[in-house]
């Protein structure tokens, strides 16, 4: 059986051109702006493994939107049982531990790989195939379907419970939670998942399950003012930077905050207060301009698509890339808690990239799809 799209030359017809444009641009704004809070203390070093991330993630998308929207429904359950299985050897001795998180595997050479990051990936295809095949049916959803959906979803993020990482937990449950409403889940359900979700967010928050390091974090968004030179730092720096940038902020690569690097992991979970701090009002505005145009396009790919394979997909993947953008500028602004997700396209981190690039490559599938359909 063929898995392939079109021709490679046919292929570049049937792109999303904007939304090429746009993840493209927003990578590159990303690259400066790690290159401006690495430049100090590491040269060049962070911006060419940032460039060469992007260009992976970009050869990535490539090949996704080239296996075709019909090949990602045959792969689907595949992606979804290897991310599983990534969560699985993270919990085992191959994990590595960071900030009391055990969320990465090493590779070699440095690189490291954080399954959480394909886990939206999969759980994104193997909802939308799931729910697809009944809406395809002509078959309404009904209460096993609905606990099929939530049964997919919750085994990744329970296993990232595990290790434990609540902001990729969420996003997983946002996913979820969107694919199965506008799959057509009876109202009942819709509501109850609501109401379940919050409930498993207050456990989280209440429970042992977090570790010591996140209910700093926690703390530290209630009262910043309580421990400044401890665990209140981080954020207080942060709100420093973006304070500081005024309307067009101090200039690139001169940002106070940021050259004299007092605010640790600003190149990844941080990276938005580089933005805030040296462009300014303005320039983080356009920077979220870019996201939001990205995500936009995503949901006007996916209510277009004419199967309910890519609307679905391309919903589960909008959701996915709109709440992790809110939540991480949010926790960038104080405004939510700090839970370690990175921004899509311009935090520095290869799992990060890859992922979103894969979106990118999988609502392209969809738009090809629908494209040859019309001509």
């Amino acid at each position: 059986m063929r898995l392939g799209g079109p021709s490679f030359r046919g292929s570049w017809l049937r792109q999303d051109l904007g939304l090429l444009i746009g993840a493209a641009g927003t990578s590159v704004v990303g690259a400066l702006l790690v290159w401006s809070a690495t430049h100090e203390s590491a040269g060049t070093a962070y911006l060419v493994r940032h460039l060469l991330n992007t260009a992976i993630g970009i050869v990535l998308a490539i090949g996704v939107t080239r296996l075709g929207h019909h090949g990602l429904r045959l792969v689907a359950p595949w992606i979804y049982g290897v991310s599983i299985l990534g969560l699985l050897a993270v919990l085992t001795p191959l994990g590595l531990t960071v900030n009391g998180s055990r969320s990465w595997i090493p590779v070699a050479a440095g690189f490291t790989v954080q399954p959480s990051e394909f886990a939206k990936v999969g759980l994104a295809l193997v909802l939308g195939l799931v729910f697809a095949d009944r809406w395809e049916r002509r078959v309404a959803p009904g209460t096993r379907d609905v606990a099929v959906g939530w049964l997919l979803a919750a085994i990744p993020a329970g296993l990232i419970m595990l290790q434990p990482d609540l902001g990729s937990a969420v996003v997983l449950g946002a996913l979820a939670f969107v694919v199965i409403a506008v799959a057509g889940a009876p109202r009942r359900w819709v509501l109850g998942m609501a109401v379940a979700a919050v409930g498993l967010v207050v456990a989280a928050l209440t429970t042992p399950l977090l570790s010591d390091y996140q209910r700093d974090r926690l703390l530290a968004f209630a009262n910043p003012s309580a421990d400044p030179q401890g665990i209140g730092y981080q954020t207080r720096q942060v709100r420093l930077a973006i304070g500081s940038g005024g309307w067009w902020g101090q200039g690139f690569m001169e940002g106070r905050q940021t050259q004299a690097g007092f605010i640790p992991y600003q190149l990844n979970d941080f990276i938005f207060s580089v933005a805030g701090e040296e462009l300014g009002f303005v320039g983080a505005a356009g920077l979220l301009l870019l996201l939001s145009f990205i995500v936009v396009r995503i949901f006007v790919v996916a209510g277009r698509s004419r199967d309910a394979f890519g609307r679905f997909v391309g919903g589960g993947v909008g959701t996915w890339l709109a709440f992790q953008v809110f939540q991480n500028v949010g926790m960038n602004l104080g405004v939510v808690p700090v839970t370690g997700l990175p921004l899509p396209f311009v935090s520095y981190g290869g799992s990060s990239m890859f992922a979103s690039w894969l979106a990118i490559g999988i609502v392209n599938a969809a738009y090809a799809a629908g494209h040859r359909d019309r001509v």
